[in-house]
């Protein structure tokens, strides 16, 4: 346990709390910028299994925020190469690995099992497909999405907060790819999802459950947007 002496110090961890960490099951959708955030901090905060999911390969223009992969990994499989930097890491965590596309078709036996997810995934169309797999799931996610120098963070417990579905009707096309995004601000973005992450794990206080937590980088500004969930969601309505 010294490895997390600085987690075991805070109340609102301490050593029952850590122990908590290292037998929890988290999955990462998407192994790319906001995927490189969250994993490096779930495995600096000690979560005994984290799985991730992604069927894409390392492109040297993800390198500008994707900083798990190095030059060399250039082709390899980013789960691949993500499972290789937190094996170089900490050695003490399982790594599931789905080298794969999530879609309708496989979620359940991807998902299965899990505490909760979180959503690394750079496409609004695939974080409303996150959405609706959680949501018949019941399986608790952390929402983010960035863009350019800032970006948002919602979490979702299904049956009781609001979902992405709640607030838009439709997903927007737009990516990163399309629109530019610089690693600061994806960085900010993957450490606060990872905090939630934490917080849901213990059970501590102040989720971003019907509220979005938005990061304008520009204005270095957070502000927070209250929603609520909607009876008329196709998803979670009644």
């Amino acid at each position: 346990m010294q490895r997390y002496i600085r987690n075991i110090k805070i109340p609102q961890i301490n050593e029952n709390g850590q122990k908590q960490l290292l037998n929890s099951r988290v999955l990462v959708a998407g192994a790319g910028g906001l995927g490189s955030s969250v994993i490096a901090n779930l495995a600096s905060l000690g979560i005994g299994c984290i799985g991730i999911v992604d069927s894409d390969v390392v492109e040297l223009s993800n390198l500008n925020r994707q900083f798990i992969h190095k030059f060399d990994n250039i082709g390899m499989k980013k789960t691949d190469s993500a499972e290789q930097w937190i094996k170089s890491y900490n050695p003490d965590i399982t790594v599931k690995n789905y080298q794969c596309r999530l879609d309708e078709s496989n979620f359940k036996d991807v998902v299965s099992g899990y505490d909760l997810l979180v959503d690394c995934f750079d496409s609004f169309e695939s974080k409303f497909l996150l959405n609706k797999i959680c949501v018949e799931s019941g399986l608790p996610f952390i929402h983010a999405g960035v863009s350019g120098f800032g970006g948002q963070v919602l979490t979702v417990i299904p049956g009781e907060s609001a979902c992405l579905r709640c607030i838009f009707d439709e997903p927007d096309k737009d990516s990163c790819e399309e629109t530019g995004v610089v690693s600061p601000a994806v960085s900010v973005i993957g450490a606060v999802q990872a905090m939630e992450v934490l917080k849901f794990l213990l059970r501590i206080d102040g989720l971003l459950t019907d509220r979005i937590l938005i990061f304008d980088g520009l204005k270095m500004n957070f502000r927070e947007l209250k929603i609520a969930k909607s009876r008329h969601c196709i998803f979670c309505g009644k």
